[in-house]
């Protein structure tokens, strides 16, 4: 092998942002030009309704961030809070019709970016690197995954300032 292993992170993470970012200019072109990667995120952890805790579990992040995402997607209108028809004591959060008509938005616009990367790179080498990709992530994919990188890094300058306090 010829190519360095940091690389290999750099480049799939080049490749996860290249492909984000062209699946929003397409949903802003579709009318949802407010909508922004952490939505989508947050959108899938909602999923058919979910509560705050269980969204914050499932980002990774604390309750009180959940809660900021959870207001960002009522004012966008993606989801709506009320209480849990099974227990009335639970928050429920759950999709609106714009925020499922979003997801559907966003489910096309992967779908051309998954075609323009087949145009540039042929179907066969793109569905042997999905098969690829697919037997190497860690499954089912965690949605926590971008929270728990800035945590680590978070946690090295907690680190690196103790260390410094200490000398």
């Amino acid at each position: 092998m010829s190519r360095p292993g940091y690389e290999l992170p750099l480049l799939l993470l080049g490749g996860f942002r290249e492909a984000v970012d062209e699946a929003h200019r397409i949903l802003a072109d579709q009318g949802f030009p407010e909508a922004r990667p952490r939505d989508g995120f947050a959108m899938q952890a909602v999923g058919d309704g979910s509560t705050a805790g269980e969204i914050a579990a499932t980002l990774g992040v604390s309750k009180q961030a959940a809660a900021k995402t959870i207001a960002r997607l009522v004012d966008l209108d993606y989801v709506a809070v009320g209480h849990d028809p099974e227990d009335g004591r639970r928050r429920l959060v759950a999709p609106t019709p714009r925020g499922r008509a979003m997801l559907r938005a966003s489910a096309t616009a992967f779908e051309g970016v998954r075609d323009a990367w087949t145009q540039r790179i042929g179907a066969g080498r793109l569905d042997a690197m999905l098969d690829d990709l697919a037997s190497l992530a860690a499954s089912p994919i965690r949605l926590d995954t971008l929270a728990s990188l800035t945590q680590d890094a978070d946690d090295q300058r907690k680190r690196t300032s103790r260390a410094s306090d200490a000398e």
